[in-house]
Formats: C-alpha cells, structure tokens, sequence
C-alpha cells in the first residue's frame, strides 16, 4: 500500500504543485493520476519515487515511512515519458541495469534479463541498441526494465503519450494484462481520460494541487462531483448549460424541464453528456418545451456514429446521433433528455441527477 499524509510540494515563488494531499492507494491496485498540464500529477508521482522531496507531509510504501529514503531504497521502478533508455547500451544491458546497480553477478543479470525480454517478446531485439527499435519496441524495454527488478510498486509518467493511435490503443491492453498478471500495485500518470478510464481500477482527478474526485471509472464518468470534472471527464464535451430552477421546474437553452423536488429554487449547470440523448427530426410527443430543440450547426463523423451540435438560442446543445441517423446541416432537430441521466450543479458542486 501506498499511503500519503498531509503532502505538500512547493516549488520557488510559493507555486504548490502539491497542495496538502491525503491519499491511499491499495495493494495490486492499478490507481491513475488524471488531470491536465500543469495540475501536479508528476509531481505528485515524483515525489512517490523520492525524485523530489517533499515540503511538507510524509510518503509510505508498505506500511514505511520512506519520506526521506533516496529513490534506490524505496523498491519502486519507474517508467518515463521518454523511456530514458540508455543509448549506448543493448536492449539486454538496459533490461539489467537496475540488477546491475545493485550489484546482482552478471550471469544472474544477463539470465534475469532474458527472462524478462521473453516474456515481452524482445527476445529477438537483446541485442540492438535503443536507436533501432521503433516506439513501440523501446516502450516495452522500458517495461521489462522496470519489471525484472521485481519492485513493490510501479510508477509511470504518460509512458504511452509517444506512440501513435493504433499503437498506444494495443500498448493500453498490453499493460492492463501485465500489470494484473503481475498484481504489482501501479500508479499511472495521465492527460488522456481515455487511458485512465480504460486502465484504472481508481481514478483521483487533479487540478490546482489536488484531488478533485475519487473514485472508480465508473463512479467518475456517471455522477462527476463537480462541473471541471464533467468537463475533463468523456471522449465527447459533456454539455454544462446555464439555468434556472423555479418551482420545480428547470429553464435552459430554451427549455422548460422537469427537476427533482430537492432542488431548491435559483441558478444551476445543467449537465448532460451526448450519449445520453436522443436526436429526433420531430418535435417530442409530450410538449416541445420538453425539450432542446435548435438548427443543426455541426456533424462530426465518430465512425460508428455522429456528435451532431444544435444551436439552441445562445447555447451549444450536443447529442450523439446513430450510423445513418444523423441530421442534414441546417435542419431543425430536437434533443430529448433521458431520464435521470442529466447532472444538476449549483456552485460547481453535483446537486443530484435528474
């Protein structure tokens, strides 16, 4: 387990890159770190490996305190965006590196290595130099770097972010497999919430320092607990609409829908992500008013179906329209909601579904 307390991380100029963070990260578990540039996950995840020293706080492996353990005590391995490969080594000398600094016999090493390669299939690359593998082929050296050393925890930094579309959708499943063959307790740093929500068992979404939301990909994607999250969070932009809740009822975008009767009177965001509307060509059968209604402004191609934009008064409404459903450009459509898949929030807070 991985336990942080009270961790603070405070660069020169008083900028906090780690803002005072309380976290838990269970055995064998595969944990992401998601957010966009510059909200502190690498810092976060650097400062776990003992590259960067905490101002404040104490960090945890195992149940030990290795705040200020050097990086080579803290039995973890780490895997950089850029693979941090030797170039002047051979793909078996990299693999053994780490056995080699810890004074490992060198027919132990170069056995240890192989071992390793062969389970990644590098067993035909040992004896090229990083300089002729291809992305793909140095991601997975930099994995069995990382994996014959047999460490308590994995740790890596974006390691898909340079490999094309189709390779990092195949490295994605690759390292899900090998993480849960190895039950090795793994922290992910990512932007992309793709990766995250494909790999994760939990995902704590940052901003500023901190931790935003906690929770399983599930729990993240269905109810986010505040509208940056709702934002982050989707392969399409979930739409967060200005409105107001009055008597019941909720007026946005041109129009008038039903609300929960918690929901006190007053300003909200309504949220409600594409996927969970119906585009229709015709008014709903039970009132306009009911629903979002607006010319077809944009249709973007998904390949298995289209993000069709209305214009709806001021607002931008989007729905996902099926293969060969989707609207002409120009044409009148209607957005129908459905039921409890809508998000109300009212400052920047989830109220509840509706």
């Amino acid at each position: 387990m991985i336990s942080l307390r009270g961790l603070t991380k405070e660069f020169p100029g008083g900028v906090r890159a780690v803002d005072a963070l309380d976290l838990d990260i269970g055995d064998g578990e595969f944990f992401a770190l998601l957010g966009p540039s510059g909200c502190g996950k690498t810092t976060l995840l650097r400062t776990i490996a003992g590259l960067e020293t905490p101002t404040s706080g104490t960090v945890a492996i195992g149940g030990a305190d290795v705040t200020r353990l050097p990086p080579g005590r803290r039995d973890v391995a780490m895997v950089f965006q850029d693979y941090a490969l030797f170039p002047h080594m051979d793909v078996t000398a990299n693999i053994a590196y780490p056995l080699r600094i810890r004074k490992v016999p060198r027919a132990r090493r170069e056995e240890k290595a192989a071992e390793t390669a062969a389970r990644l299939s590098l067993t035909e690359l040992l004896a090229r130099r990083p300089g002729q593998l291809s992305g793909g082929q140095q991601q997975r050296v930099a994995l069995a770097r990382a994996i014959a050393c047999h460490p308590k925890v994995f740790l890596f930094d974006e390691p898909l972010s340079n490999l094309d579309a189709r390779l990092r959708l195949e490295a994605r499943t690759f390292l899900k497999r090998l993480q849960r063959e190895l039950a090795v307790t793994t922290v992910f740093v990512t932007h992309d919430q793709g990766e995250a929500l494909a790999l994760a068992d939990r995902i704590a979404v940052m901003s500023a320092g901190r931790i935003t939301q906690l929770g399983t990909p599930a729990e993240v994607f269905r109810r986010p607990a505040t509208t940056f999250v709702a934002g982050f969070i989707g392969s399409t932009p979930m739409n967060l609409l200005p409105g107001t809740a009055e008597g019941g009822r909720l007026h946005v975008a041109g129009a008038v829908l039903p609300l929960p009767s918690e929901v006190p009177d007053g300003p909200v965001v309504y949220g409600l992500r594409p996927e969970y509307a119906d585009l229709s060509p015709s008014p709903p059968p039970f009132g306009d008013g009911d629903a979002f209604s607006g010319k077809v402004a944009v249709v973007e191609n998904l390949g298995t179906a289209h993000l069709v934009t209305l214009e709806c008064g001021d607002h931008l409404v989007q729905a996902v329209a099926p293969e060969g459903e989707e609207p002409a450009l120009g044409a009148l459509a209607w957005v129908v909601p459905r039921p409890g898949r809508a998000l109300i929030y009212r400052d920047d807070a989830l109220l509840t579904a509706a």
